[in-house]
């Protein structure tokens, strides 16, 4: 395990410790189905204990299908249990979330089982700065949104194709009153930009990023930012609007999600590899039961002049870097990357009783040369989602969701087989949820 975040787990647990300590008479505070236990001390410490568990089951088919292919999942699409607090007398706090599934937040079929693990100093009661590993501010806004509070199923394919999840680095953020109840919240990363969990050699240099929220309407409530659904009918209307931008200087990976997967040399052996820029600008709207989300994300790519050699999954090395039968450098490296565009819009109700109806369309956008042409993974650009949910308790709980997705399939696309398909895919999903 990576020395770095070995000890910064080891001081969570001492904080935690200390926590416990220093809380005089400690006693759960609060309980509510759903939001977790919080437990509280007579001088103001506090920590909180939170878990929900998610069985999913999934089924793909083709609208033009000779092989008559289907693919079916049944699995537990999420195990989380995460542990906060603040030690009120050191303007700290910290978090640390398992995911005891192992499974990756979009589903891609990576093992990762530390989600956050960081701790944060305030200096201020409108500024806070984080050291660890967390969710990154300079993806899409569905990222900042709880996976329990999720408006659909899963989350969208510009999330899936974009977004790197979880970061290593450091996390400033501020929460400023601007006048006439609007409220302006900038955040500023420096990350390692190579993704969670890096356990092994660092590779590239570092990412560097931001984003700036407003939010013209005055705060959601209980924090209804940072959760799809209507949950709270808001009384009056709630927006907020950000946009972010981030430069992964030298990444490795094809969107900076995992740290040493691709790999180029120079003619001294030294690693060369390509910087990485994206750009978003998303919104959220809430009122009386409806809410909207609206994402828009681009990626482009600098490849260095100097690269000489490419490494390829047994450690071995290639000077082949052909493209259409040509020797091609530049296109090369950024078919392998994650390039182009791409935009989601979804929006639903939720009623009274505690249905809720919603609906998203996403498309995507590849670059000529980019792995979002690849015809197995990717290589679909428009997705039509609808869905509905039953929450069975007022808040998150309990609650039952299911959906069905076409996705338009471009010419030479396969399924995951390797057989060539054509038409689109149909994939229906539900998933249960249930917290503490």
């Amino acid at each position: 395990m990576n020395s770095t975040i070995k000890n910064l787990l080891t001081l969570l647990v001492m904080l935690f410790c200390v926590n416990l300590v220093q809380a005089q008479n400690p006693k759960l505070n609060k309980y509510i189905f759903g939001e977790g236990l919080v437990f509280s001390g007579e001088d103001g410490h506090k920590m909180e204990l939170t878990g929900y568990a998610q069985p999913y089951y999934e089924t793909s088919t083709y609208s033009n299908d000779s092989f008559n292919d289907y693919y079916t999942r049944v699995r537990m699409r999420r195990i989380r249990l995460r542990l906060s607090g603040d030690v009120e007398q050191l303007k700290m706090d910290y978090r640390f979330q398992l995911d005891l599934s192992g499974t990756s937040e979009v589903g891609d079929g990576t093992s990762n089982y530390l989600m956050d693990a960081w701790i944060a100093y305030n200096p201020t009661s409108r500024i806070k700065i984080k050291f660890g590993q967390s969710a990154t501010p300079t993806d899409n806004r569905e990222l900042t949104m709880g996976s329990q509070s999720l408006q659909l199923v899963e989350r969208s394919k510009l999330t899936s194709a974009f977004s790197t999840i979880r970061e290593f680095g450091i996390f400033a953020q501020g929460n400023f009153r601007t006048g006439g109840g609007t409220y302006l919240r900038p955040y500023l990363t420096i990350t390692n930009g190579d993704g969670l969990n890096v356990y092994n050699k660092d590779h590239g240099g570092l990412k560097v990023g931001g984003r700036v929220d407003f939010l013209p309407f005055g705060l959601f409530t209980n924090m209804g930012q940072y959760r799809q659904v209507d949950m709270m009918r808001e009384l009056t209307p709630k927006l907020v609007i950000g946009a972010n931008y981030s430069v992964n200087n030298g990444m490795s990976s094809r969107r900076g999600r995992n740290s040493g997967a691709i790999l180029y040399l120079n003619d001294s052996l030294q690693e060369s590899l390509p910087d990485y820029t994206k750009f978003g600008i998303d919104f959220l709207f809430k009122y009386k039961g409806f809410s909207m989300l609206g994402e828009f994300v681009t990626a482009s790519a600098s490849v260095p002049t100097d690269i000489k050699w490419r490494v390829r999954n047994d450690g071995s090395t290639s000077a082949s870097f052909d493209v259409n039968g040509k020797q091609d450098v530049e296109n090369y490296v950024k078919g392998r990357m994650m390039l182009g565009s791409a935009y989601n819009i979804q929006a639903g109700y939720i009623f009274k009783n505690l249905y809720s109806i919603d609906a998203r369309y996403t498309h995507l956008k590849a670059d000529e040369y980019s792995f979002l042409n690849n015809g197995t993974f990717y290589n679909q650009p428009n997705h039509y989602t609808f869905g509905v949910s039953k929450y069975l308790t007022k808040g998150y709980g309990f609650k039952v969701q299911t959906s069905i997705t076409y996705s338009e399939l471009a010419p030479w696309s396969n399924d995951i087989y390797s057989n060539p398909v054509s038409g689109g895919e149909w994939t229906y999903r539900l998933i249960t949820s249930i917290a503490f």
